[in-house]
């Protein structure tokens, strides 16, 4: 086995189909079975996409225009240069879960119980991980792609304590026919709702807030949208995560590397989880071919730094009420720095 992945969701599976791709011995850790749901805004950026072809996932979903800020006074919009993809949760793990059995990736479900990183300047000293079914698993390099409250980040030592202010997420879908091709952006006084078009026939809502937030189904603090799902059935149960901020020492740690959520998150304000996520895999493969965790070391912070200064900025702006008001107000008077942003979170290029 040439790389072991701890984590069987979208990024643990990209790095799995890439890793496989360039001829790599792959075996992927992950305890649940089938596609797994988890609250998300659903919102894959054109880059994201396009990573998902390249490793042969093409899931069912709904083309993506453009992003919409809509605080119900002002509207501002921001075109994508190449198409984005509303898609189910489940419907994108699905396709990739199909992808890993199409290209020979091992699926072992069972959950990592403990993890050594190894030494990266030692081969007799590989990365091991034990495992809950009574075995250990030794790999050159494993790449830990287990989620938001990652368990092998906090058994290497990786965690920071996050700062405060936190926010959660919570998502459901509705039944009704999407009124636009655009992630809708709604604001309100202390959070914000994400419509993300997921089929021809369904939309996720997804709330960002601060506690003691809580789901209301009369969206009575979004006027617009609360008209929008006048008489839509809601047709799947509210999924929370959080808290969203999570901080990291590194994302190496001997033979280990961590990628997407594992990695560090500030918030899914802007939207860039799957892109940012997508991104790291495919640099985590190029370390993991080079034989250099540490390159994956240099690189990868610069991934998502413009995106991290941008959201570090909003989250700023927005807990302090009187210039929050001001935020779809001012996109709107100069939508061309609006649609810059959008497109570099996007993956413009």
């Amino acid at each position: 086995m040439d790389l072991l992945v701890v984590g069987g969701g979208p990024v643990g599976l990209v790095v799995a189909l890439r890793a496989a791709d360039a001829g790599l011995t792959v075996t992927v850790l992950e305890p649940r079975h089938g596609p797994v749901d988890k609250a998300c805004g659903e919102g894959l950026m054109p880059a994201a996409r396009e990573r998902l072809a390249q490793v042969g996932a093409a899931p069912n979903g709904h083309d993506l225009a453009s992003i919409v800020y809509t605080d119900g006074r002002h509207r501002v919009s921001a075109p994508l240069t190449r198409p984005g993809l509303g898609v189910r949760r489940t419907v994108l793990h699905a396709a990739l879960l199909e992808a890993a059995d199409r290209a020979g990736v091992q699926v072992r479900h069972t959950r990592m119980i403990g993890i050594e990183p190894g030494d990266p300047r030692d081969h007799a000293r590989p990365a091991r991980v034990r495992t809950s079914d009574g075995q250990e698993r030794t790999a050159p390099f494993v790449v830990a792609a287990d989620g938001l409250h990652s368990p092998t980040r906090r058994a290497l030592g990786l965690e920071r304590p996050a700062r405060l202010p936190r926010r959660f997420g919570l998502r459901a879908h509705y039944a009704v026919a999407p009124w636009s091709d655009a992630v809708e952006v709604h604001w309100s006084r202390n959070a914000e709702a994400y419509v993300t078009p997921v089929a021809d026939d369904l939309v996720g809502v997804a709330l960002l807030c601060r506690p003691p937030g809580r789901w209301d189904p009369t969206w009575r603090s979004f006027p617009e949208l609360a008209w929008r799902l006048a008489g839509s059935e809601q047709t799947s149960a509210v999924r929370g995560a959080g808290p969203l901020r999570q901080r990291v020492r590194s994302m190496v740690r001997g033979r280990v590397l961590l990628v997407g959520d594992a990695a560090g998150y500030v918030d899914a304000l802007t939207g860039e989880g799957l892109t940012l996520g997508t991104a790291q895999a495919f640099a985590a493969v190029d370390a993991v071919l080079a034989g250099s965790p540490a390159q994956y070391a240099r690189r990868a912070p610069a991934l998502g730094r413009r995106s991290t200064l941008l959201t570090r900025g909003l989250l700023a702006v927005s807990g302090q009420p009187a210039i929050r008001r001001l935020i779809v107000p001012a996109a709107a008077r100069v939508p061309a720095v609006y649609r810059g942003a959008v497109h570099q979170l996007a993956g413009g290029h």
